[in-house]
């Protein structure tokens, strides 16, 4: 961690937040603002699987035609037998009514996971792998975010972890009820997402900060707050009508990712200007 580091963070959001994650950091490379290179790369659920790929060291146009041509596009699973996203959401909004204890949420979220039937393990295992074009941690600061199911905490993978980047990411993309736990050293973990959409307070102490957030995410202004306290300058990136619209209302649908890609590259392109100067 260095004050004067720069950090890239990347948020949840499906496949669809992934496509649109990759057109965002590609449309801001190719108008002199890439931000690729950052001293740390943060990634949670979604945007684990971006961080890791960039981490892969491919170029960002590769990872974009990844994305948005169908034809590079790798397998997806449907969800089968759990929740859908928007019942998700009900879910989690019903026991934040019902206790304002982040750590009981995050408890209450995690026993229904362990509790639901959904799709095999193995076979999820294998589309987070199918999904990084390398398999093994940079040497650069990756870190990816994941919450043990039991007891609601927090765990921080990265290369020191003696965990596999797959199994990694996989944990970190396991949305509650959707996508089964994953298990790693016996301990079941699920979406580092249910912590925190972004994780963006776990950035501070980095001198400029990049957020780029697919979805809404409530408790951003006081991680803002946090990195600003620590010294840092943050700037965020959030999706415009045209990517809100690509999304769709199921961003988990596979059909999002080539819309999204494209609509994350055009708000990169707007956005080179502004991003540029927070990170020369």
């Amino acid at each position: 961690m260095s004050e004067n580091g720069r950090a890239l963070v990347l948020g949840g959001g499906g496949v669809a937040g992934i496509a649109w994650l990759t057109g965002v950091l590609a449309g801001l490379a190719g108008e002199g603002a890439d931000v690729t290179g950052a001293d740390l790369l943060l990634g949670t659920s979604a945007g684990s699987a971006v961080a890791a790929q960039v981490g892969s060291g491919l170029p960002i146009g590769e990872l974009l035609a990844r994305q948005a041509d169908p034809a590079l596009q790798n397998r997806e699973l449907v969800p089968s037998g759990g929740v859908t996203v928007a019942e998700f959401g009900e879910i989690w909004a019903r026991l934040a009514q019902e206790d304002d204890d982040p750590a009981a949420i995050r408890r209450g979220l995690g026993a229904r996971a362990l509790a639901t039937d959904t799709v095999d393990e193995a076979a999820r295992r294998e589309v987070i792998e199918a999904r990084l074009p390398v398999h093994e941690w940079p040497s650069r600061e990756l870190r990816v975010t994941a919450v043990n199911a039991l007891t609601g905490d927090l765990r921080v993978f990265d290369r020191g972890s003696g965990v596999s980047l797959v199994d990694a990411v996989a944990a970190s993309c396991a949305v509650p009820m959707v996508w089964p736990p994953v298990t790693i050293g016996g301990i079941r973990y699920v979406d580092g997402g249910v912590r925190s959409v972004n994780n963006l307070d776990l950035a501070a102490g980095y001198g400029r900060v990049l957020l780029i957030s697919p979805m809404d995410d409530p408790g951003l202004p006081a991680d803002i707050a946090t990195v600003k306290g620590a010294g840092g300058r943050v700037e965020v990136i959030v999706p415009d009508e045209a990517a809100l619209a690509a999304f769709g209302a199921d961003p988990l649908d596979p059909s999002t990712r080539t819309p999204s890609a494209n609509a994350g590259l055009e708000q990169g392109k707007a956005a080179a200007g502004k991003i540029a100067s927070l990170w020369a």
